[in-house]
C-alpha cells in the first residue's frame, strides 16, 4: 500500500483554501495526488472512483450515502449569510412564478436547496442549467440564476439584478440552524480496505485545516490575489465561513435532508455514518 497513488479531490473555489492551506505548504505526501474542480466534478469522480478521498456537495452525499463514509469535523459551512451563494433574479422569491431560473453546473447542494424551498412556498419555476459565468450575459436571458462560488463573489450580480438573496441567510431565517454546503468524504469500499491510509488522510486534512486558520491571513491574502478583489471583502467572507462539522451543523444538515425526502429528490432518509477506524487504528 506504501507505494499506491491515492487521488484526493480538492474544491477549486477559494472556501475550501483554510482546508487545504497545510497541504498546499508541505503536508502533502508523494503517494496522494490532490485532484482539483468544481464541486459537481468531484461528486461524479468519487462516484466513478477516479478519486477516493473528496469533498463533495452535502446533496451528493445524501443521495449516495450508501457508497461514502463522512469525514468528521470537515465542511464547509456557514451560519447566516455567506456571500457565495445567492441568488440573482429580477423577482423577490414569491413572485418567480412561472419564471425562468437558470443554475450553475457547479453545484448540487445549492440547487437542491433553491427547490426545496421553492416546492416549500409552492412556487412553480421554470428550472435550466445552464453557464453563470459571464454575468450581463445571465441577465439578458433569464429572470433569476442560482451563482455559487468565486463567479459569486467577484461578478457585481446587484448591479443587473434586482434582487441578490443570501441562500445562507435565507435558510437561517428559516431554521435558526447553519447550513453545510460541502462535506468530506471517503468510498466506503476504499475505506474497508485501507483503514489505515484513510486515518492518515484523515488525520492530515485536520491538521492542514488547523493550519490554515492558525494562518488565516495568508489563506485571505491568497484569495485576494485569485480573485483579485478587495482584501477586506475576503476577509468578510473567510469570516462567514466555518470548516468544522458539529453536532448543530450535523443536525442542520439531517433537517435539509429530510426536506430533500419530502420533495422526493431523495427516496429514504439518508443513513449519516462516519468513517470510524478500527480500535487497533486509535
Amino acid at each position: 500500500m506504501n507505494d499506491k497513488q491515492i487521488h484526493m479531490g480538492k474544491i477549486s473555489y477559494i472556501n475550501a483554501s483554510p482546508v487545504f492551506y497545510g497541504f498546499d505548504h508541505g503536508l502533502c505526501p508523494s503517494w496522494l495526488k490532490m485532484v482539483s474542480d468544481v464541486p459537481s466534478a468531484l461528486n461524479q469522480k468519487i462516484i466513478t472512483g477516479q478519486i477516493e478521498v473528496s469533498p463533495i456537495s452535502a446533496a451528493f452525499y445524501a443521495m449516495n450515502h450508501k457508497e461514502l463514509l463522512l469525514l468528521s469535523d470537515l465542511s464547509i459551512s456557514c451560519h447566516g449569510r455567506v456571500m457565495s451563494v445567492i441568488l440573482a433574479s429580477n423577482y423577490a422569491i414569491d413572485d418567480l412564478e412561472g419564471k425562468t431560473v437558470m443554475f450553475s453546473q457547479e453545484s448540487a447542494s445549492a440547487a437542491s436547496f433553491l427547490k426545496m424551498i421553492f416546492h416549500q412556498r409552492k412556487i412553480a419555476s421554470v428550472f435550466k442549467v445552464g453557464n453563470v459565468s459571464d454575468f450581463r450575459q445571465v441577465s439578458e436571458s433569464t429572470d433569476a440564476a442560482l451563482v455559487i462560488g468565486d463567479a459569486a463573489l467577484k461578478h457585481p450580480w446587484d448591479q443587473v439584478f434586482e434582487h441578490c438573496i443570501d441562500l445562507g441567510q435565507l435558510w437561517h431565517e428559516m431554521t435558526q440552524l447553519p447550513f453545510v454546503f460541502a462535506v468530506w468524504v471517503v468510498r466506503r469500499s476504499f475505506a474497508q480496505e485501507y483503514p489505515a491510509r484513510v486515518k492518515e488522510i484523515h488525520d492530515l486534512l485536520l491538521a492542514s485545516k488547523d493550519q490554515g486558520y492558525l494562518h488565516i491571513d495568508k489563506v485571505v491574502e491568497a484569495g485576494t490575489k485569485k480573485l483579485n478583489m478587495d482584501q477586506s471583502i475576503i476577509k468578510a467572507y473567510f469570516d462567514l465561513l466555518y470548516c468544522d462539522l458539529d453536532d448543530n451543523k450535523i443536525k442542520a444538515m439531517q433537517l435539509f435532508f429530510d426536506s430533500l425526502q419530502d420533495q422526493e429528490i431523495l427516496n429514504e432518509r439518508p443513513d449519516v455514518q462516519f468513517f470510524n477506524p478500527p480500535l487497533e487504528l486509535q
